[in-house]
């Protein structure tokens, strides 16, 4: 067996699934070293994919080559687009997932990538020379060579995890901890720091009175999120349900305070505020009688189901007793508790935009590692530093995307320039150009870009070829062709907007709110006879050409926005500029700048301490 490899991805959840795959796709002789086979991409916490903001990003991940999407659609049990009553910037596709078909299908397709091979075992310490990382010593001290490495160790560096006042170590519920990683990377001088995650108890479907909930069926219409040809079979789509907490169940839960790690100091690590635990809400938001709770599915062939909003490290007896409060729950079993789990993260700051520390080169990290939480999240990173892993060691210029291209590029700007202070989640908030970072678009930014870099086929760029060539045929036909009172009145009244007293061009008509494109074809002579019409990819076309039509002046308006800034973003700033010699800029703002070293104005205007006139200062220097 040769112990050489080009690189190795420490890690088999979402980041190092994507990480080595992407890796391996890209041809460079790659190792995946996982403590368990078993357990790849796993979905330690709810069973879904996607949502507000992380919709976007698995579309993404998609556009540029990457699994998650492909995964998603093969295991998906129920899809929704999320935000359809709000404009088309804010529309996020979800889908819940088969927990287990989804760790199966990524192994499938792990085990039938070139160029990849898995190892099973724990990864302990790096092999370094100097300021350089040249591989991977394993518990068994099993030495592995690389010439890049990935560390993708999720929540399980020196693990802990907190029932009550019981606490075990491990990096997931059956699973132990990492350990010697943290140890060896603190010594050599990197800011190693503790977060906390949780989720909640896995309950028992016999159990339930789904009679005393609100059933959540997903969307009728067929969607998915790879942009390939590859058809989404939901062969049983499985409903969600929603309850509520109430004044008795909060009662239950206030009497297990004392008993909270949590709340008694035990728990050192911060959590993540946008999905605290329950006896966090019940504090927090103290005003709040009843606190909404989805039951989700765990999958087809199992009666295992998950309660979002219900993530807790009480005692089991509290959290048994609070959840037989629940309406529906009066009678519930549970498989096992919810649990907190504290772990080892670095400081982002640490990182380059490549993903690539600055202090030991080659050496990379992605996801949790990296104090952000989610699946979609740590899959984008994973993408990101295992494409630019590849770039380094061939000595091609690396791959980073701006913040007007991708909510990937504004998920890792915001993580290396700002830092965190708790778990890091992505919301449409986070991103300056929302209408121009659409799910529906995400082809559009990125395939042709995953096409240079080798991560996609010809077959993905001629797919998107013949998108745009279609949405150009129904708006050009929509701006040449004219409508008149007979032909649409009847259907502007049914749709409930004001009719025409004369002909008009169909494109005015199209951009109201309340027309929908796909139906005002239908009513125009020779709108059916369009071949976007005829494409089995009609729903999808017509979609996006509706956005383009109705959000036009927003779009370009925002694009003019997007272009001005990204000329900061083309001014560089020297590698070995010293701030403290600008005794001008702010205390705060020379050692932030000294600290994280951005590359360019854009980045150091969004360091958190450094003032607008601490740019201009920066600028003067450069002779701007």
């Amino acid at each position: 067996m040769d112990f050489s490899y080009d690189i190795i991805v420490v890690g088999g959840g979402h980041a190092g699934c994507e990480a080595a795959h992407v890796a391996a796709l890209m041809g460079a002789n790659t190792l995946l070293i996982t403590m368990d086979m078993t357990k790849l991409a796993q979905m330690s916490c709810n069973p879904a994919m996607g949502g507000i903001a992380k919709g976007q990003i698995v579309r993404e991940i998609d556009a540029l080559g990457g699994m998650s999407g492909i995964i998603t659609d093969r295991s998906m049990i129920q899809f929704r687009m999320l935000n359809r009553s709000k404009g088309p910037a804010m529309w996020s596709p979800r889908a819940q997932c088969d927990r287990q078909r989804f760790t199966i299908e990524w192994r499938k397709v792990l085990e039938q990538t070139d160029n990849l091979r898995i190892w099973q075992e724990q990864a302990q310490s790096l092999l370094l020379e100097e300021d350089k990382v040249v591989g991977v010593e394993t518990a068994f001290g099993t030495r592995f060579n690389a010439k890049a490495v990935i560390l993708t160790n999720g929540t399980f560096l020196n693990g802990l995890m907190h029932v009550g006042f019981k606490r075990i170590s491990g990096g997931r519920s059956g699973d132990q901890a990492s350990t010697g990683l943290s140890e060896q990377l603190e010594q050599i001088g990197f800011l190693v720091e503790r977060m906390k995650t949780g989720t909640s108890a896995r309950i028992d479907g016999r159990s339930i009175d789904f009679s005393a909930m609100i059933e959540q069926k997903g969307d009728e219409e067929g969607r998915k999120f790879s942009y390939l040809d590859e058809e989404a079979k939901i062969m049983e789509q499985k409903s969600c349900y929603i309850t509520h907490t109430n004044e008795e169940v909060h009662e239950e839960l206030r009497k297990g305070l004392e008993f909270s790690p949590l709340f008694t100091g035990r728990i050192k690590g911060k959590g993540p505020r946008y999905c605290p635990s329950i006896e966090d809400k019940i504090i927090t938001f103290k005003h709040r009688n009843a606190h909404q709770l989805f039951i989700e599915p765990e999958g087809l062939d199992t009666v295992e189901y998950y309660i979002n909003g219900f993530s807790s490290s009480l005692p089991l007896e509290v959290q048994l007793k609070a959840l037989r409060k629940v309406p529906g729950l009066g009678k519930v079993d549970i498989f096992r508790p919810g649990y907190a789990i504290e772990y080892d993260f670095f400081q982002p700051t640490q990182l380059k935009h490549t993903l690539e520390t600055k202090k030991i080169s080659n050496l990379y990290f992605a996801g949790q590692i990296n104090g952000t939480t989610g699946y979609e999240e740590a899959a984008a990173q994973g993408l990101m530093a295992g494409i630019n892993s590849v770039l380094k060691i061939r000595n091609i210029d690396s791959f980073i995307l701006g913040r007007e291209e991708s909510y990937i590029g504004v998920l890792i700007d915001d993580l290396v320039i700002k830092g965190v202070d708790e778990p890091y989640r992505m919301f449409t908030s986070r991103a300056e150009y929302r209408i121009l970072l659409r799910q529906d678009n995400a082809d559009e930014r990125l395939t042709r870009k995953a096409y240079e870099l080798g991560t996609a086929d010809i077959g993905r760029v001629q797919r998107l070829d013949d998108k745009e060539l279609l949405i150009k045929e129904i708006i050009e036909f929509l701006t040449e062709t004219s409508v008149g009172p007979d032909d649409v009145n009847m259907f502007l009244e049914k749709v409930d907007t004001n009719i025409i007293s004369q002909k008009v061009k169909a494109i005015t008509i199209a951009s109201r709110p309340q027309v929908e494109i796909g139906s005002l074809l239908k009513l125009i002579k020779g709108g059916t006879e369009l071949n976007a019409v005829k494409s089995t990819r009609f729903k999808e076309i017509a979609e996006s050409a509706e956005i383009k039509i109705k959000y036009e002046g927003y779009i370009q308006r925002e694009k003019i926005v997007a272009d001005k800034i990204k000329r900061l973003e083309s001014l560089k700033i020297p590698e070995d500029i010293d701030y403290n010699e600008l005794v001008s800029i702010s205390t705060e703002g020379r050692q932030k700048l000294n600290r994280i070293k951005p590359t360019n104005i854009g980045q150091a205007g969004r360091i958190s301490g450094v003032s607008p006139s601490d740019v201009n200062i920066l600028l003067m220097y450069l002779g701007r």
